[in-house]
């Protein structure tokens, strides 16, 4: 049996989602916290800050984050909520060490675990999300069925994602620029699933109530062009596939970015996202809807 480690999200459930001939024969795996903390994290916080306030939810409940990842959403939850529990799961091992290892989620339960099948009982949740995991999620519609149905009849289901069909991803950049040079850009497995309508139809597809969507626009200020190069560089397979490419290449991607993203008097660059959001409530008696084939573990 292969390691838990080495699961990335388009592998739960042990189903592999097969890739087309990309760049690299590599996939996306996210199993250094400290690195995606730079690369990612950062981002994810801005997001999800402006994520839990149009979300709105009462303080003093409980919480799943599914695919917690590092734990700095799981944090944000601690931070801002006041949860009575907050549990977070992920497949990588490294990921759910690292996240234990943050000075704000020491009440937080982490384990590892399959989004696709979440070892917890009906109805275990005042509230359960996924914060930017939904388009690594094999079968999405199987991953918010197993959210709704740990969540109590009355609690949120929700999600946000980074809008891939509509350029909203942080490094789309980097992704043009590889397509440049004729590379294909390495994709989440699902990507299309981060559209507003394609969540709304997964949401409403669940049987959840007073199913929103929106979009939330953040920004993220890097000290100059070397300190997002660095940053870029943290990602899962942006090393890795520079470095099978010519100098010039490397050359002809930074000058294709600096053009792109010109800095500020500072000598900043400021850098824009998008992420799109959804939330619904559990129907009564909805979450039963699966029998009592689970049961917590």
């Amino acid at each position: 049996m292969r390691s838990r480690q080495a699961l990335m999200w388009q592998t739960m459930g042990d189903k592999p989602h097969k890739q087309e001939p990309h760049m690299t024969d590599q996939t996306i795996r996210f199993d250094d916290g400290a690195a995606y903390e730079r690369f990612m994290g950062v981002w994810s916080q801005l997001a999800g800050a402006a994520f839990l306030d149009w979300l709105a939810p009462p303080l003093g409940e409980s919480w799943l984050d599914v695919g917690c990842g590092n734990g700095a959403f799981s944090e944000m939850i601690v931070q801002r909520l006041a949860p009575t529990a907050v549990d977070g799961i992920d497949p990588s091992e490294a990921q759910i060490a690292f996240a234990q290892a943050r000075a704000g989620t020491r009440m937080v339960s982490f384990r590892q675990g399959d989004a696709m099948a979440l070892s917890y009982a009906n109805a275990s949740f005042d509230h359960a999300l996924m914060a930017l995991v939904i388009f690594f999620v094999p079968v999405p519609a199987t991953g918010v069925a197993e959210m709704v149905r740990v969540t109590r009849p009355g609690g949120s289901v929700s999600a946000y994602a980074w809008d891939i069909p509509g350029g909203g991803f942080p490094y789309a950049h980097l992704w043009d620029a590889l397509r440049e040079q004729g590379k294909t850009p390495l994709l989440p497995p699902q990507a299309a699933v981060s559209s507003r309508e394609a969540l709304h139809g997964l949401w409403a597809g669940a049987g959840l109530l007073d199913v929103e969507t929106t979009s939330i626009t953040v920004q993220r200020t890097f000290t100059d062009f070397d300190d997002l190069w660095a940053t870029t560089l943290m990602g899962p397979i942006v090393a890795p596939t520079l470095a099978g490419m010519s100098p010039t290449q490397v050359l002809a991607i930074q000058d294709y970015l600096r053009a792109r993203l010109p800095t500020n008097a500072q000598g900043q660059i400021v850098y824009t996202a998008r992420a799109n959001a959804v939330k619904g409530v559990v129907a009564w008696l909805q979450n039963q809807s699966a029998g009592t084939r689970k049961s917590a573990e």
